[in-house]
């Protein structure tokens, strides 16, 4: 792979405008023509503070490979990558568990319609006749079946976030996304929920860029030519071998193709075009595992206590999700916070990795906060 990494590049306006090298970035950055800034998912950009010298851009393509779990975005020019996204997606978390993981998206709505039944069981006097109880009416047609089954809306929206944070510093070109397979415009509608919510999620992303489907079939091909190296076994590593080169591969369908020739003599098929795959930042992005607010657990404590739960407010000035740095015993620790204990004896506050796993719990007192809550758990590996 070539070694050249590109820094997207902003107007004084805002506008995105062609990436440029590190190199001039940081000369553009000492001489005061430019300032260097982050976005949301943890992207280095600069800005310029004087007029370009022109706003004619080139073709950036973004390709997009969809997984169950976990979702490749790549950013590809003819000649450069730009950067690369390991998304993990909030719908179905992996777990070891045999039942669903209570933190994704799935689990949070199994529990909240357990509760509902429960709630609604006690509220219905089962000694009188049945015409007597206290049923209420369907407030809706909840049998429509026209919804986008809530966990893979949320898979889709944090894919669309993605493109729509890269958008703002980057003049995407086109979107070319691999099919998920089942067609539901010529096998019916809502053939597949994944499919609906295929369909969904592009014409959102229709008003980024437009979009090309690609085959799914057609991936490997690309991604054998570009001498890109793919993991089949684990797709759960963030590394760009599970889903980002095959997301190269796809946006690489806008540069080269394979395509028929024929000549007097012989016949056949070839490459055609240009397409040149550099080192690039590879950022993992997850959502931070928080539960909305409730008035207790469902299960009691000891002594019949029912302790709170839930909630992105902290009493120590911290929010659930804020990103900050804690010094111990001369280490560094950062990540996001988690939730926090608040008793006569105990008062602290837990930090987790964007694994949402703990590091551990500290003094508020020595927390400093970094950033407040994007929903985001951003890491540039």
């Amino acid at each position: 792979m070539n070694q050249t990494i590109r820094v997207p590049v902003l107007s004084p306006s805002g506008k995105p405008l062609m990436p440029t090298t590190p190199a001039r970035a940081r000369k553009w950055i000492k001489v005061g023509k430019a300032v260097g800034k982050r976005n949301k998912l943890g992207v280095f950009y600069a800005q310029l503070l004087r007029e370009p010298s022109g706003y004619v851009t080139q073709e950036i393509v973004v390709g997009t490979d969809r997984g169950k779990a976990f979702t490749g975005i790549a950013f590809q020019t003819k000649l450069a990558t730009i950067v690369l996204f390991h998304a993990c997606l909030p719908g179905f978390y992996k777990s070891k568990k045999a039942s669903k993981d209570r933190q994704s998206v799935t689990g949070k709505m199994a529990i909240r319609t357990e509760l509902r039944r429960t709630r609604r069981g006690q509220r219905i006097n089962r000694k009188v006749p049945f015409n007597q109880r206290n049923h209420r009416e369907k407030r809706f047609d909840n049998r429509r079946q026209n919804k986008i089954p809530p966990s893979v809306k949320a898979n889709r929206e944090m894919e669309l976030r993605i493109l729509t944070e890269m958008s703002k510093i980057l003049p995407i070109t086109e979107i070319r996304d691999e099919s998920c397979g089942g067609n539901s415009k010529n096998n019916g509608f809502g053939i597949s929920p994944v499919t609906v919510g295929q369909e969904w999620f592009r014409l959102q992303a229709l008003k980024i860029a437009p979009i090309v489907e690609v085959d799914s079939l057609d991936t490997g091909k690309y991604r054998e030519h570009l001498g890109l190296v793919k993991n089949k076994k684990d797709k759960s590593i963030q590394s760009p071998e599970t889903h980002a080169n095959d997301a190269i591969s796809l946006a690489a369908t806008f540069f080269i193709q394979y395509k028929e020739f024929h000549t007097a003599k012989t016949r056949g098929h070839h490459w055609v075009g240009e397409c040149i795959v550099t080192t690039a930042p590879f950022i993992v992005v997850a959502r931070p595992k928080l539960f909305r607010r409730k008035l207790y657990q469902e299960n009691y404590s000891k002594g019949g206590v029912l302790k709170r739960q839930g909630g992105t407010i902290t009493p120590f000035g911290f929010r659930s999700g804020d990103y900050v740095q804690v010094v111990r015993k001369g280490e560094t620790i950062r990540g996001w916070i988690g939730g926090f204990t608040n008793s006569g004896k105990t008062k602290n506050i837990s930090i987790y990795d964007h694994n949402w796993s703990r590091i551990g719990q500290f003094n508020p007192s020595s927390t400093k906060l970094i950033k407040r809550s994007s929903r985001l758990c951003v890491v540039v590996a």
